[in-house]
């Protein structure tokens, strides 16, 4: 009986100590530097709704990711036919989304069809049509393709806002799929919400391009577009009047090199004009193209081109080796990080759109604490006084248990660097009301031994042994009730059956074990004739 009671005692004690090593980063602030090196540092963090910041929920364009694939199938359908010298008139995607594609003659259908049953294997022909010697098909992305590109486009979506975020300097970021096309993100502590937007809606799309210097920016202007050519506009800010001008520029369509080839951005600061800008690295395929790109068009002007929109459009003065490249603007020190981190993280693969945006301001958020704070406060008071007042004696011993249950449930919570939300604070109430109810159940069974005139150690061991089959069972329920929650909740939901799980395992514990210890404890060094119940 002894050694039971000092091995029950003993892991009591040794779990009180764990929860109060684990809570003390989130008690005490600053930590001195010799706990750091050795001991846990992680606290609880506060979610959104109590720490303040932003909710967005996003959807992924995936339809520009399929358009994006059909012009890149047809980019390389054309450069295929050319290779081989297969003749051909046309090969572009039209307006319904299919790439046409016109031969000129029976041998380069026999040829095409070679190249597209082998090579373009995921195109399935939508049409075919022969006329005056020559051969039209519209081809089209089978449905299984288009699955999977719609499905790549919201991992790497993800992924990538994933990356932009975590170098942003945002900490305990939630960020996952929501439906068929959503991504939810939630981003506490955020004071710069309009950036925080800006960051991650970008597409991000890197162009290197060349400047169209062979025909007339001002007839394009006028509506007369060059085949093959496009306009696009740089943003040129004057610092003294703080007006923003839109410069345009007459490139060609075709992106000589894209930003997939990056495998670094950082920002500098210009030593002659103390400006910063933007240095790209590239990798040894990037570095190869970069190279043979510059060497064939040395005194033509090359755009960097982000999102359609021209940072610049230097000439090129001489064949440019290394993999090393640079993006300068009228950028403040901001936009120059923000560049250099999406360049990093990488282009989305398909734009993203904003559906919702809420900002949650610290100031609610703290509100939220307090209201959070003093309802536990006050249902933990009346809880106590009334087990104390109703069960005398025994009902202290319940307090001692539900005061175990609270800095259990706390530091389980600080070890598994869980993220406190309101509706988590709203499961450790209910994690405290099933902790006394519990408590009830025993004392209750207890009673009616007592009143059958069993001994109190008798009626104290019965009471426990006919009560733990009803508490097992409705714990039981209640935590497949919170694990159905976490695997099918978001946000709110998961947090309130986080803690509410948590609540109802460390609860079986701290009734079973927690108040069992010291009723024998007590029995042992003295045995009761009467019992406070």
């Amino acid at each position: 009986m002894r050694r039971s009671i000092q091995w029950r005692a003993g892991l009591i004690l040794c779990f009180l100590a764990l929860s109060i090593l684990f809570l003390t980063p989130t008690l005490i602030d600053p930590l001195p530097q010799w706990w750091r090196k050795v001991l846990p540092v992680e606290k609880i963090h506060l979610g959104l709704d109590l720490r303040g910041g932003m909710h967005l929920l996003l959807e992924v364009e995936v339809q520009k990711a399929v358009e994006s694939a059909m012009d890149k199938y047809a980019s390389d359908i054309k450069d295929t036919l050319t290779k081989k010298d297969i003749s051909f008139q046309q090969v572009e995607r039209n307006s319904a989304g299919k790439i046409s594609v016109l031969l000129t003659d029976t041998k380069a259908n026999d040829r095409f069809n070679l190249i597209r049953s082998d090579q373009f294997a995921n195109l399935k022909v939508a049409s075919f049509l022969e006329r005056e010697g020559k051969y039209q098909y519209l081809l089209e992305l089978n449905p299984k393709e288009v699955k999977s590109i719609e499905d790549s486009a919201i991992r790497q979506g993800l992924e990538t806002i994933r990356n932009r975020i975590d170098q942003f300097g945002v900490t305990e970021p939630a960020i996952a799929p929501q439906g068929e096309n959503q991504i939810l993100i939630q981003l506490p502590g955020v004071k710069d919400p309009q950036r925080a937007i800006e960051l991650i809606g970008r597409t991000a799309l890197l162009e290197f391009k060349l400047v169209d210097e062979e025909n007339s920016l001002e007839e394009a202007l006028k509506g007369n577009m060059p085949p093959g050519s496009e306009i696009l506009y740089q943003k040129v800010t004057d610092k003294e009047r703080g007006v923003v001008t839109r410069r345009p520029f007459l490139l060609k369509k075709r992106a000589l090199m894209t930003g997939d080839v990056l495998t670094d951005a950082r920002t500098r600061i210009k030593s002659d004009f103390n400006e910063p800008y933007v240095s790209i690295d590239f990798d040894a395929r990037g570095a190869r193209l970069f190279d043979q790109i510059t060497a064939e068009n040395v005194k033509k002007r090359l755009a960097i081109v982000l999102d359609n929109n021209v940072y610049s459009a230097p000439v090129i003065q001489e064949r440019i080796s290394g993999g090393k490249a640079q993006i300068s603007g009228s950028f403040t020190p901001d936009e120059a990080s923000d560049l250099a981190i999406v360049l990093r993280a990488g282009a989305l693969p398909a734009p993203v759109k904003i559906i919702q945006n809420v900002t949650v301001g610290p100031s609610l958020g703290q509100d939220s604490i307090d209201k959070g704070i003093r309802a536990a406060i006050i249902g933990a008071v009346l809880v106590v006084v009334f087990m104390a007042v109703y069960y005398g004696f025994s009902g202290v011993i319940a307090d001692w248990a539900l005061v175990l249950n609270i800095v259990y449930l706390m530091g389980a919570l600080a070890s598994m660097r869980a993220t406190l939300t309101l509706p988590g604070i709203a499961g450790i109430i209910l994690a405290i009301g099933m902790a006394v109810d519990s408590n009830v159940l025993m004392f209750e069974r207890i009673r009616e031994e007592l009143r059958q005139g069993k001994t109190v150690r008798a009626a104290v061991d019965a009471g426990y042994d006919k009560a733990l089959f009803t508490i097992i069972d409705s714990h039981v329920t209640t935590l497949i009730t919170a694990v159905v929650l976490f695997q099918f909740g978001t946000g709110p939901i998961k947090g309130f059956a986080v803690t509410l799980s948590l609540g109802v395992m460390i609860n079986l514990f701290s009734a079973l074990i927690g108040t069992k210890v010291i009723f024998d404890w007590i029995n042992f060094k003295k045995q009761l004739k009467t019992l406070s119940i």
